[in-house]
């Protein structure tokens, strides 16, 4: 994510024009927020959305992640920024299962970024970390395991899977998942500083600016991880990386997986003017820093076999996109086969229909009247109803409705 860039006040000062003038129609102290006009795909009425704590007087130290694992304990595993990985559950405190804070590189968008659970956790236990190492401050991806006892992580099985040096404090990237076919997927950035001054993204010998796909199973400390067959530049003479799926990105701040469809979603922050989303696909160059969005960047050109985001929005709505989720949930009939996406310096969530993009987008979440909202992360729990992270704040907010 961009938090620190200059847009902010730009943005600030139309969050709070906004506010004055829907201040009255907006209630986010008790979290009710009007979607307005949400007729999605003409057959819903204007509707209310609730947002709800999902742990009630709990609040966490700059959260960035969240994720369920896949069993049937109802635990929420909670990811802070600084280093702490924290287990919640409904009507009880949270409990630190993991303390990585002396390991790691803080500041800017360095940190405690992502977390991912093995397809079977249930037997395995292993757990996926990946976080921004002190003594280098590369992006290091890590197996743990659950303690003997299966309640907490235990920070001493760590097996590093992959590193990745690191030029600079920002664009780390820091989503890791397992895709339906069973590999892990991570989330590079372009290595930070502005405009992708290495040109990162259009080089494939880095593994930066990029969707990797690698084979976890197995993994031990002679070999962490293999290539599956089918990876785009498998066996080529080129020197590419061949653990590169997809290229092109600048900072992809959270994806995900459509359960229904195996559609990769992602969010990439934007540079200057537009935040986009894309549908992530075996070899697909998604055109940074050649291109922002479908525009030309810097004044280069952007010829090329580029790949089109299946949406964009200006930085007159928001600026820093946080990824999020295919709605297949049943809280919400009207949403189901919606992406739900939320913007990190503005506070709003958007929907966007699944096969039409853009083209049917709807605001569900405005900027909030009595305090803004810094949407950093999407969930999805078991039933597939979706949660936000509030940075600021240190919320768990459930979308649910009235």
């Amino acid at each position: 994510m961009d938090w620190l860039s200059p847009e902010w006040n730009n943005i600030r000062s139309i969050s709070n024009a906004f506010r004055r003038h829907a201040g009255p129609m907006l209630k986010v102290s008790v979290a009710y927020l009007l979607v307005g006009a949400i007729l999605l795909t003409g057959t819903v009425s204007a509707d209310a959305l609730k947002l709800i704590d999902a742990f009630p007087g709990v609040k966490f130290s700059k959260p960035v992640d969240i994720a369920v694992p896949p069993d049937r304990s109802g635990r929420f595993f909670v990811v802070e920024q600084r280093g702490l990985v924290k287990i919640a559950t409904p009507g009880t405190p949270p409990v630190t299962a993991l303390d990585l804070t002396e390991r790691l590189a803080t500041g800017s968008e360095q940190g405690l970024l992502g977390i991912a659970f093995d397809p079977e956790f249930s037997k395995s236990g292993f757990v996926f970390i990946n976080y921004t190492r002190r003594s280098d401050r590369a992006t290091v991806v890590s197996r743990f395991s659950l303690s003997s006892s299966g309640d907490l992580i235990d920070p001493q099985s760590e097996l590093e899977i992959l590193s990745v040096a690191q030029p600079y404090a920002n664009h780390n990237g820091g989503q890791i998942g397992f895709g339906p076919d069973g590999y892990l997927y991570l989330a590079m950035g372009d290595g930070g500083a502005a405009g992708d001054p290495h040109n990162h993204s259009q080089d494939l010998t880095t593994l930066l600016g990029s969707i990797l796909r690698i084979d976890v199973s197995g993994a031990h400390q002679a070999r962490a991880y293999r290539i599956p067959p089918d990876n785009p530049f498998v066996g080529n003479q080129k020197g590419f990386r061949e653990e590169v799926w997809a290229w092109g990105l600048r900072n992809p701040w959270r994806f995900s997986f459509d359960p229904e469809t195996g559609k990769l979603w992602t969010g990439d922050v934007g540079q200057n003017k537009w935040e986009e989303i894309n549908v992530i696909e075996r070899g697909k160059n998604y055109g940074w820093n050649k291109r922002e969005g479908t525009r030309c960047f810097g004044g280069s050109t952007c010829e090329g076999d580029f790949t089109q985001p299946v949406c964009e929005y200006s930085h007159s709505e928001g600026q820093s996109i946080t990824g999020g989720f295919v709605y297949r949930g049943k809280q919400l009939p009207a949403l189901v086969g919606w992406y739900i996406f939320g913007d990190f310096v503005s506070g709003r969530v958007w929907a966007i229909d699944g096969t039409a993009g853009c083209a049917k987008k709807e605001l569900l979440i405005g900027v909030a009247d009595s305090e803004r909202i810094s949407v950093s992360s999407f969930g999805r729990d078991r039933e597939g109803e979706i949660y936000l992270l509030s940075y600021g704040d240190g919320r768990v907010l459930k979308i649910a409705s009235p």
